[in-house]
C-alpha cells in the first residue's frame, strides 16, 4: 500500500511547465535575434561544434531532478508489514462550554483557553482510550466523534469558541443528552463525561438527565473553571478589549463559578467534582478517576508498518544534477560520425 504524507508538496511540480515554457521563450527570442546578427550558415561555421539537442536535455535533466526532489518532500510511504494492535481503555467525552461568560480573564488566560488547556493535557497524559468532545452553550452539538486520533481531537480542541453557539446559556443537561449517543451501546467500556465549565446560567431540572446517564453506566465528572470572586467579560476587537458586556439596566455584568451547581451534578452522577484552577492537580485527579475503572479491549485492527522512500528520490535528484553538470552542449563526437540526422553532406554532391 502507498500512502503520500505531504501531498501540498505536489503544487511544486508547477514550477515544471513554467521553466520549460522560459527555456521555449528563450530559443525563439535566440533565434530571432541570430538572424538580425547573421544568416544560419555563417552562424554554424561559427559554432560548428555547437549540439542543438543538448541544451534542451540540460533543461529536461534539471527538471526531472527538480520532480525527485518534490517528490521526497512528499515522502511517499510503502507498507511492508501488517501488526496487529490490542488496545484496552474507556471511552472518555469532553464537554466544553463555550457560552460568553468563558471569556471572563479571572483565570489566566480565561475560562475557555483555560478549559482548553486542561483538556489537551489530559489527553496528552492518555495512552489509548477513545475521545470525543462537544461543544455547549445555550444549545449542545457535537465537535468530534469518539476516536482514538488524539491529533485530530487537539486541532478540533483549538478551533473551539464562543461563536460556535448563537444561543447562550449553560444547557448542561443538553451536553449530557448528547454525549449519551457518542458511547456505543454494544460496547461495554466504561463511559466518562468530563463536563468543564462555570456553571453559570445553568437552566433546567436535569436529574431526569441524570438518572438516564447512571442507567447507561455514565460517570460524570465535573470541572469548575472560573473564581468565586468572578470577573467581567470583555468585548474585544482584534485583540484589544473595546468594552465590557452590560446587563439590561447598563451594568457591567460579574460572572462567577458556581461551583455548588457543578458539585451537585458530580455527586449525582456517581463522579467528583475537581476545581480546574491548578491544572497538576485537574491531572492527578483525572488519572486516578480513570485508572480505578476497568479497562475494556475494544478495538483490534491491523496496521500496515510503512517504511519512507524518500532517500530514493534524492538519490535520482543527485543523479540527474551530476549528469547534468557533466553534459556539455558541444556535439558528442560518436555521435556526429553516426549521422543520424543526415547532417554530413556529400562533398561530391552538385
Amino acid at each position: 500500500m502507498l500512502v503520500l504524507e505531504e501531498k501540498i508538496y505536489f503544487w511544486l511540480l508547477l514550477v515544471i511547465p513554467l521553466v520549460l515554457l522560459v527555456y521555449v521563450a528563450q530559443v525563439i527570442w535566440k533565434k530571432k535575434t541570430q538572424k538580425k546578427f547573421a544568416e544560419s550558415s555563417f552562424l554554424e561555421k561559427l559554432s560548428p561544434d555547437k549540439s542543438i539537442f543538448k541544451p534542451l536535455l540540460k533543461v529536461i535533466l534539471l527538471s526531472l531532478a527538480f520532480a525527485c526532489f518534490v517528490l521526497a518532500l512528499v515522502n511517499p510511504k510503502i507498507g511492508s508489514k501488517t501488526e496487529t494492535l490490542k488496545r484496552e481503555g474507556v471511552d472518555v467525552v469532553f464537554a466544553v462550554d463555550v457560552s460568553k461568560s468563558m471569556l471572563a480573564e479571572d483565570i489566566a488566560p480565561n475560562r475557555l483557553e483555560k478549559s482548553k488547556q486542561l483538556v489537551t493535557q489530559i489527553i496528552n497524559n492518555l495512552a489509548s482510550d477513545r475521545i470525543g468532545i462537544i461543544a455547549y452553550a445555550g444549545s449542545a452539538f457535537p465537535q468530534l466523534p469518539i476516536t482514538t486520533d488524539y491529533g485530530s481531537a487537539k486541532l478540533f480542541l483549538q478551533a473551539m469558541n464562543t461563536d460556535m453557539v448563537s444561543s447562550q446559556g449553560t444547557a448542561i443537561g443538553e451536553a449530557i443528552q448528547l454525549a449519551e449517543t457518542y458511547y456505543n451501546d454494544e460496547s461495554q467500556t466504561s463511559r466518562v463525561l468530563f463536563i468543564l465549565s462555570d456553571g453559570e446560567n445553568h437552566g433546567g431540572e436535569i436529574e431526569e438527565v441524570l438518572n438516564e446517564a447512571e442507567e447507561k453506566g455514565i460517570r460524570i465528572f465535573t470541572i469548575g473553571v472560573g473564581t468565586q470572586k468572578g470577573g467581567t467579560i470583555p468585548i474585544k476587537r482584534n485583540g484589544v478589549t473595546q468594552s465590557y458586556k452590560k446587563d439590561t439596566n447598563g451594568e457591567t455584568v460579574i460572572t462567577r463559578l458556581d461551583a455548588a451547581t457543578l458539585q451537585e451534578i458530580a455527586e449525582e452522577a456517581n463522579g467528583v467534582y475537581i476545581d480546574g484552577t491548578n491544572t497538576k492537580e485537574v491531572l492527578d485527579k483525572v488519572t486516578e478517576a480513570l485508572n480505578s475503572l476497568e479497562k475494556t479491549e475494544f478495538e483490534t485492527k491491523q496496521y500496515a508498518a510503512y517504511k519512507d522512500q524518500f532517500q530514493w528520490f534524492i538519490a535520482f535528484g543527485i543523479l540527474f544534477i551530476v549528469l547534468d553538470v557533466f553534459l556539455l552542449e558541444r556535439k558528442t563526437a560518436w555521435v556526429t560520425q553516426l549521422n543520424l540526422f543526415n547532417e554530413k553532406k556529400d562533398k561530391n554532391a552538385a
